[in-house]
């Protein structure tokens, strides 16, 4: 019953923790697909014309000219609501200098006349993204451009500005955006042609996920020691019960013993005859003056053979007979109900009687040689080692009916 439950409570621990294995993958593998970013860098073409420097006196040609420049770099980075698509248009700013910010909604922008296209350029921060956006918006900008400011100046995020998703938004990096304030305070014009740049999909593993996970680990961590320690434990209690029945049973074999009988073997005793059984144990035949210990059984052996043996097995080295049980020695009872159902199965011994507790091992007689006259079946008196007669003989008594 014990190693019954202590095999369930594996077997529910190995399970418990498969399960949750499984459990921990799957959620981890839903996570990963769910926390995806998806999105674009945008080209950003800037053409300006600068006025040519001055040469200097005495150059002839000198002054008046103007020098056409063109910048296109992959530094923008297209908001998460924004349309993906290209767009082109004059860079203002505001009008105002302190409406820089594009926070107000009033905030006025200096767009060109004859309703050419125009973008705005706003800095990052006072308000949200979508406020600054909705702004430009709402005065008809064809795109706004937001540059970073702050740390990590050369850093773009994926802007979030839901609500105003029918005009394209990107974010710059810092240096661009003061590049081309730069120029614009200098009453240069800026043309800005946004493209769309690459595609990019980023993986991340989120706060929640990541607790998630932390909480599952722990979990598993906790119910797998919960298992080891009750495992190690309960091997812990068997092996101690079953230390304990093994000296309790090598007590009652050290009785048992002290009660079988000895006997002396004497010249012409039958057992010195050619054709007589040998002993079960050394397999070597009986000779004059050999000591031999008779069973309850009426197996003989060697004394210096059979009692080693009986010490560690309590049975019968040919027939299995239990001398404890032969001689109505019981085992310790509360030690035994500590061990599995099958111990006593592991002692050696054959199935026995549940009542009588008698072996059902058939004993052959013809394996000892007794006096004539005590060789007939009867009850089996044993007396101890102590016997006081010289020739140190077994005495047996017979109930004949």
């Amino acid at each position: 019953m014990a190693m019954s439950l202590i095999q369930a409570c594996r077997s529910l621990a190995l399970s418990t923790w498969l399960l949750s294995f499984c459990f921990v993958h799957l959620l981890c593998l839903d996570f990963t697909v769910a926390e995806k970013e998806e999105w674009y860098t945008a080209f950003v073409n800037i053409t300006y014309a600068e006025p040519a420097p001055d040469p200097g006196p005495g150059v002839a040609g000198g002054g008046g000219g103007t020098e056409l420049h063109t910048e296109k770099t992959e530094c923008g980075r297209y908001g998460e609501h924004s349309p993906k698509q290209d767009a082109r248009g004059e860079v203002v700013m505001a009008s105002s200098a302190h409406d820089r910010l594009a926070c107000d909604p009033n905030t006025k922008f200096a767009a060109p006349a004859h309703g050419k296209n125009w973008i705005a350029l706003i800095p990052k921060g006072n308000c949200t993204y979508k406020d600054k956006i909705r702004n430009a918006f709402l005065q008809n900008a064809s795109a706004v451009v937001i540059f970073n400011v702050g740390s990590n100046t050369n850093e773009t995020i994926t802007m979030s500005h839901a609500g105003v998703e029918d005009i394209v938004a990107i974010m710059i990096p810092e240096p661009k955006g003061k590049e081309i304030v730069s120029l614009l305070e200098r009453n240069i014009t800026v043309t800005m042609y946004i493209t769309i740049g690459t595609r990019n999909l980023q993986k991340y593993v989120s706060r929640t996920s990541v607790v998630f996970v932390s909480i599952s680990f722990i979990v598993l961590m906790i119910i797998s020691l919960a298992w080891l320690v009750f495992y190690y434990i309960q091997r812990f209690r068997y092996a101690n019960a079953r230390d304990r029945n093994q000296r309790r049973l090598g007590d009652a074999a050290k009785k048992a013993i002290s009660k079988l009988q000895v006997r002396t073997i004497k010249k012409g005793d039958k057992e010195t005859e050619p054709d007589f059984d040998n002993c079960a144990v050394c397999i070597e035949g009986y000779k004059p003056n050999d000591v031999v210990r008779i069973l309850p059984c009426r197996h003989l052996f060697h004394k210096s053979c059979v009692d080693p043996w009986l010490l560690d097995h309590r049975t019968c080295p040919m027939c299995k007979m239990n001398i404890l049980k032969a001689l109505g020695i019981p085992p310790n009872a509360d030690c035994m109900d500590d061990l599995p159902t099958d111990f006593e199965g592991s002692l050696g011994g054959p199935p026995t009687n549940q009542i009588t507790g008698a072996s059902d091992t058939t004993v052959n007689e013809s394996s000892v040689t007794l006096d004539p006259a005590v060789r007939t079946v009867g009850a089996l008196q044993v007396v101890p080692d102590t016997d006081p007669t010289p020739q140190e003989e077994v005495i047996f008594t017979t109930n004949r009916k």
